[in-house]
């Protein structure tokens, strides 16, 4: 077990709150008599003024929060700052020799360009150190107008490789990127290569879809997650089938498509040496108290690191495992294509599972006594996993019974705790609420806050308010300009070689086909590259740049759907076109896309009809706009294979026989979403297939 001396364990692990002008990690011989290079700057998330001073408290290098601005922001139920509390957070902070970053990170449609920078103009005026943003447009904007505002690029814009990093340094003016969490500490040292401070996800809850590349919640309920308002379909009840509706999935719960949290403890140390500029943690939806436990755990692995110590890694993951959690995976860091399955997943449950804490040795009357394996306090609430007696009928339900403790007790002692419910003995048992935690938040919250409320703060304006809700068909450029210019005609798309075949020998104008399906018969497409389109995936890692560029250079024409693909055209000198989740919803981003080499632009069905035709119309100058007709819409592309649902793999996905079956996923609503996965096992979620005399595209739902 790792460990650090036991003075350093008590002052650190704690989470002891650090003092004002706390200085910044050991750089330069400092660092390198400690065994690390420049220790990375703490990022911990900010929902709330409140959770803003835990996460100070805790010894956070930097925060990041959203305003009090609706339609700006990727977390649009966190309640975000006002402008005065930004005006007392930044000033706080900057006492304390922390930053503040704002969060302006949703996609925007023209008709809100103006009221976003208005936004982070107000902003800086509060203090703000700078921008995460997602939205290629809204970024160009910043830079033209807030020259002086600093960019980082976030998560959401799909930055998986160092060609993508690189791209949005220099085509954007972006300072930091924040690249995608499914990537290994290897592909994000690499990254760091680049020159460009790359900022890296360490801990917190993970989207199974790439960031950016989600419309499942816009499809299924009419709400976007790209903005903001994402109904977390991931974390809800599936069942996997097969064409007939026959079940196929083998795991013990129904949450086929819900990971659990990443944990970023036990790879730390190589982060650093990978050269990671930030350590994001994820949590602006999370508890105050949450904030300062878990970042109060990570500064006290950084500050072992800078001492030249032993990261307790143990004893800190005992303790993040005291607020909020679906249990641990640390797959991605470590590049285990194989835990993607288990490893990865929270097939049974999508809610807080605390942290093992004993087991039910005894059952009596109405109360179980548990031998106990970590401490507890009075006012913590455990959770029981039922392993129910064995006279239990055959339809009785496992359930996870929450209980109070009312006492204090140690590690290898036993309690009673009062329980209705039969359990058997062996039965686990998790602290699911941290009396503790909540206590010593509450304590260093109260010290910050009378810290705050001291500061002398001038007054600043307020943001600026949304408009009212312009009519339909004028989101996207201010105007209805529908059938003034007609949109661009979409490539006829086909999923097997044979089509393709046909439909050149019968003249069609432009047939396309999805990249990943190139992988399936490479021989029978080979032949016709020169003569197809082809959509590239939106997914980019390294290990996709060689068959990327293959592409490029080989087939008729691309349609690019990720930042690291435009810059390989860029790089080859191809034209190409963009589609989402390259987006372009308003027409600074088109500006954007059409300077980097766009000929096309292909707009996401998360814009209306009228809107997608005002957009048209209002940069018909650059370039045409159009919808793609696909075969049928992707949802979610995911590193995880929804196929080991059925059971154990050899990962050997080019020759896997379940891929060649039909699966489909299906909701507690009844909807069939078809799943498919490629030789990559990278699975695919598509819409319903439409009527043939549907319209297309699907449109966007009203926000």
């Amino acid at each position: 077990m790792e460990v650090m001396s036991v003075a350093s364990c008590e002052h650190r692990g704690q989470g002891a709150e650090l003092p004002a002008g706390r200085p910044q990690a050991p750089s330069g011989a400092g660092a390198r008599a400690a065994g690390v290079a420049r220790l990375p700057e703490l990022l911990a998330p900010a929902g709330s003024f409140e959770a803003l001073l835990a996460a100070l408290a805790a010894g956070a290098d930097a925060v990041y929060a959203g305003l009090a601005a609706p339609g700006l922001d990727a977390r649009a139920a966190a309640p975000g700052l006002t402008a005065a509390e930004l005006a007392r957070a930044c000033a706080l902070a900057h006492a304390r020799g922390a930053r503040v970053y704002v969060t302006l990170n949703a996609l925007v449609y023209t008709a809100e360009l103006d009221r976003a920078v208005a936004c982070a103009r107000a902003a800086m005026t509060a203090g703000a150190d700078a921008f995460i943003v997602a939205d290629l447009g809204l970024a160009s904007r910043l830079a033209c107008d807030l020259p002086a505002a600093e960019l980082h690029l976030s998560t959401q814009a799909g930055a998986q490789a160092a060609p993508a990093v690189a791209w949005a340094a220099q085509e954007l003016g972006c300072s930091r990127v924040t690249v995608a969490r499914e990537l290994s500490v290897a592909e994000i040292a690499r990254a760091c290569a680049t020159g460009v401070e790359v900022e890296a996800f360490c801990h917190g809850a993970i989207c199974i879809c790439y960031s950016g590349a989600c419309g499942l919640s816009a499809h299924a309920r009419g709400r976007s997650a790209m903005r903001g308002d994402c109904t977390q379909p991931c974390r809800q009840p599936w069942a996997l089938t097969d064409a007939s509706g026959a079940p196929c999935a083998r795991t013990a719960g129904d949450k086929l498509l819900c990971p659990k949290d990443y944990l970023g403890l036990r790879a730390l140390p190589a982060l650093v040496r990978a050269g990671v500029g930030a350590l994001k943690i994820e949590g602006r939806m999370k508890n105050p108290d949450y904030v300062y436990n878990v970042v109060g755990a990570y500064r006290a692995a950084l500050d072992a690191l800078a001492a030249g110590e032993e990261i307790p890694v143990d004893a800190l993951i005992e303790r993040v495992g005291r607020s909020f959690n679906r249990g641990f995976t640390d797959a991605y860091p470590r590049g285990d294509r194989a835990g993607t399955g288990r490893a990865l997943m929270s097939f049974e449950r999508s809610c807080n599972q605390g942290v093992p804490v004993g087991t039910v040795v005894a059952r009596g009357h109405r109360q179980v006594t548990v031998e106990l394996t970590a401490d507890v306090a009075a006012g913590d609430t455990l959770e029981i996993h039922t392993v129910l007696p064995a006279d239990a009928a055959a339809d009785v339900p496992r359930r996870w019974p929450l209980v109070p403790c009312t006492v204090d007790a140690r590690a290898g002692e036993r309690v009673e705790v009062a329980c209705k419910r039969r359990v058997a003995p062996g039965s686990a048992v998790y602290l699911t609420a941290s009396a503790a935690v909540r206590a010593r938040s509450d304590a260093a919250l109260a010290r910050l806050a009378a810290e705050a409320a001291a500061l002398a703060v001038p007054a600043v304006p307020e943001l600026p308010e949304a408009p009212a809700a312009a009519p339909e068909g004028t989101g996207a450029a201010g105007e209805v300009r529908a059938g003034r210019v007609p949109l661009a005609v979409s490539p006829r798309f086909t999923r097997t070689a044979a089509a393709a075949a046909r439909l050149l020998e019968a003249g069609t104008a432009e047939v396309a086909v999805e990249a990943w399906r190139l992988m399936d018969g490479a021989s029978a497409w080979e032949p016709m590259l020169p003569r197809l389109t082809v959509l590239l995936d939106a997914v980019f890692r390294e290990g996709d740049e060689g068959r990327c560029r293959s592409l490029v250079r080989t087939a008729r024409r691309v349609i690019c759907r990720n930042l690291g693909e435009v810059a390989l055209c860029r790089a080859e000198g191809v034209r190409f076109d963009v589609a989402a989740p390259v987006y372009a919803e308003n027409e600074a981003a088109v500006g954007v896309l059409v300077r980097a080499g766009a000929a096309r632009i292909w707009l996401s069905d998360e814009l209306s009809a009228a809107e997608a035709a005002g957009l048209a119309a209002a940069v018909a100058p650059l370039a045409p706009v159009g919808r793609l007709a696909l075969p049928a819409a992707e949802l979610m592309v995911m590193e995880h294979c929804v196929l080991t649902a059925e059971g154990p793999c050899d990962q050997a996905c080019a020759t896997c026989r379940r891929r060649a079956e039909e699966r489909f996923l299906v909701g507690a609503d009844g909807a069939r979403y078809a799943v498919a996965t490629d030789a990559l096992g990278r699975s695919r979620i598509f819409a319903p297939a439409l009527p043939a005399d549907s319209p297309r595209p699907l449109g966007r739902p009203a926000r």
